[in-house]
Order: structure tokens, then C-alpha cells, then sequence
């Protein structure tokens, strides 16, 4: 590996932002990855577009427009686009209102809702055009490789970073996976 750090960027989409918090996990660790890896648009970074990367991770389904501008963005200027987690692979839970037509849940969330005092759907140009359903990233865009879990452990991030500063194919031991 020559000299040159490898630029990375990351995107939580539709999901907890747990991924990226098992991400921070990574501790003091962090350092040591910090002299081979320089973070471009990341939540971390508060960078809000991507420019060129070398490796894209991103925790999150799809379920509205600004999602997939965000993912569609990434993968354009990414050479290794990563889907982190359940959310991003095959929805996770957010997943679970593909079950209803999107007006159900609306008026589940902001009509009959506990608690709900004005009643009332949002309807804002502000707010991103919601998708009827929620979508993993493979279904809108190509995903060179996938790291599972619920979040994956800080471990496994190691790993397939490691793996790729390497210059090796990213594989993953049993023992890192993790669905908690």
C-alpha cells in the first residue's frame, strides 16, 4: 500500500443509527485506523455531499427520495460501496410497514395514533416524497459487499476495512457476526 490515506465516507439512511454507533465502537482504535483512512461526508465528519471516495459505507434501508438521492449520490463517486446492517441489506425493521400501504401507516402514525391531539397528515415541501415501501440498497443500486449484523460489531468493521487497505477480498469469520 503506498502512501496515500484511502477516503471513506459514510450515510445512515433509513434506520437507528446504530451501525454507525457499533462504527464508534471501534475506541481508541480508531487511531491507528485514522493513519491509513482520511472520512469524507460521514455524520462524523458533518460533511453533507460526497466527492470522490475510495470505499462508501452506508447503514439504512430506503424509504424516501432523500434516501435515495443520498445512496444514489455515494455510489456514483464511491469505488466500494458497503451495505452495513439488517436495514441496509433487507430493510431491518423499518421493513416491517411493507406489510400496510403506505396511507395506513400514515394514518396509524398521525390520525388514530395514541396520544394524538391534531390530528393531522404532514404535508410539507420540506419533508422528502416518503416511498410506498422501504427498500435494501441492492434494489436501487449495485453493493460490491455486505457487512450483517444488527449493528455489526466494531470488530467486523475492522476487519473489512482491514481487509480492503490490504488489498484483500473482505471475508468475514463466523464469530463476528452479530445480530443483537
Amino acid at each position: 500500500m503506498n502512501n496515500a490515506k484511502i477516503r471513506v465516507a459514510t450515510a445512515s439512511l433509513a434506520g437507528c443509527f446504530g451501525c454507525h454507533m457499533s462504527f464508534l465502537d471501534i475506541d481508541e482504535r480508531l487511531v491507528g485506523l485514522l493513519e491509513h483512512v482520511e472520512f469524507g461526508r460521514s455524520p462524523l465528519t458533518d460533511i453533507k455531499h460526497c466527492g470522490p471516495c475510495d470505499i462508501a459505507l452506508i447503514e439504512g434501508g430506503l424509504c424516501n427520495a432523500e434516501n435515495v438521492h443520498v445512496l444514489s449520490e455515494l455510489r456514483a463517486n464511491s469505488k466500494i460501496l458497503i451495505a452495513v446492517g439488517a436495514c441496509a441489506i433487507n430493510g431491518g425493521i423499518p421493513a416491517m410497514r411493507n406489510h400496510y400501504s403506505l396511507r395506513e401507516c400514515l394514518e396509524e402514525t398521525y390520525l388514530n395514533g395514541v396520544g394524538v391531539e391534531n390530528p393531522q397528515i404532514p404535508n410539507d415541501v420540506e419533508l422528502p416524497l416518503l416511498l410506498s415501501k422501504v427498500h435494501p440498497l441492492h434494489e436501487v443500486v449495485h453493493v460490491d459487499y455486505y457487512l450483517p449484523g444488527c449493528p455489526p460489531s466494531a470488530d467486523a468493521f475492522l476487519k473489512i476495512l482491514g481487509d480492503l487497505l490490504a488489498g484483500d477480498e473482505p471475508s468475514l469469520p463466523k464469530n463476528l457476526l452479530h445480530y443483537d
